[in-house]
């Protein structure tokens, strides 16, 4: 049997192992804490993401780079987009414009014997000054037929330029009339160049758009409807969204004017032009 004095020692050595036990919990704690908040940033950041990306045409986002960060990005490695097919296509061709909901006042753009030859000269008179562009038909019939159509009946008339990004790409985004990033004109229609002649391993693989390009975006292939995004610097970028046209050096100089003027609300997709960019009206020439 034990004695009083040999239990109390072995008390001793319980308490004493039961004091260390909790002293190494206490200083594991924190270190815990802080991996499952790490997890769960990432998984609500990736959700953000996603739904914004799902839920309307306000998907673009720089191959490999974190639009978050504030150091300079670094480019990988990537070839300016060609902006010319490396064939041409038919004088005329059928396009297809899918209705996706209730269409918008301007309707359904013509979809029979629409040309490839030539551009259509379409200017953004905006509160910061006008922006004229160059669309070219032989790259993108179907989209510049679309915007054409769009601007002839109106559709971008007193619209936010709704999305600005300063990191990892450089664009304006524009063509949305709620203003929200999730409106269109109630349909969408394929993806032209250059994802019509990219293979899958050059859609796996980013492209420059260059200063003054304009391209479609999108939610995801297929889906384009009316908004669209300005390059104001070179953009690398996957090959999924369709170059339509050029931007004057007129068009270049107001663009420079509203990036001086700084962005506001930025976060993982972009913000907002810290003052606030409105197309009075799109003129067709």
């Amino acid at each position: 049997m034990s004695s009083n004095k040999q239990r109390g020692e072995e008390s001793l050595k319980n308490l004493e192992r039961e004091l260390k036990s909790r002293e190494r919990k206490r200083k594991r704690g924190p270190i815990g804490v802080i991996a499952a908040s790490a997890a769960a940033v990432v998984l609500i950041g990736g959700g953000i993401v996603y739904f914004t990306n799902q839920d309307g045409e306000d998907a673009i986002q720089a191959d490999g780079q974190d639009t978050t960060s504030s150091s300079a990005p670094e480019i990988p490695d990537a070839t300016p987009l060609a902006m010319k097919r490396d064939e041409a296509l038919p004088p005329t061709v059928t396009c297809q414009y899918g209705e996706t909901g209730e269409l918008s006042a301007a309707g359904l753009p013509p979809t029979e014997n629409i040309s490839t030859e030539g551009t259509v000269t379409v200017t953004l008179n905006t509160n910061q000054g006008a922006i004229p562009m160059e669309l070219d038909r032989s790259v993108a019939p179907c989209t510049v037929n679309s915007f054409e159509h769009l601007a002839f009946k109106g559709y971008f008339d007193d619209t936010l330029c709704h999305r600005i990004t300063t990191e990892g790409i450089f664009v304006l985004q524009c063509g949305d009339p709620t203003g929200t990033g999730s409106g269109g004109p109630g349909f969408q229609f394929a993806n032209e160049y250059p994802t019509d002649e990219a293979s899958p391993e050059e859609l796996a693989q980013p492209v420059i758009y260059p200063r003054g390009s304009i391209a479609m975006a999108n939610a995801g292939a297929d889906t384009n409807g009316s908004q669209f995004f300005l390059n104001y610097d070179d953009s690398p970028l996957a090959p999924n969204y369709t170059y339509f046209g050029q931007i004057s050096e007129e068009g270049l100089a107001t663009l420079d004017g509203i990036v001086a003027k700084g962005a506001q609300n930025l976060g993982p997709q972009g913000g907002q032009p810290a003052e606030q960019v409105v197309i009075e009206s799109a003129t067709v020439s």
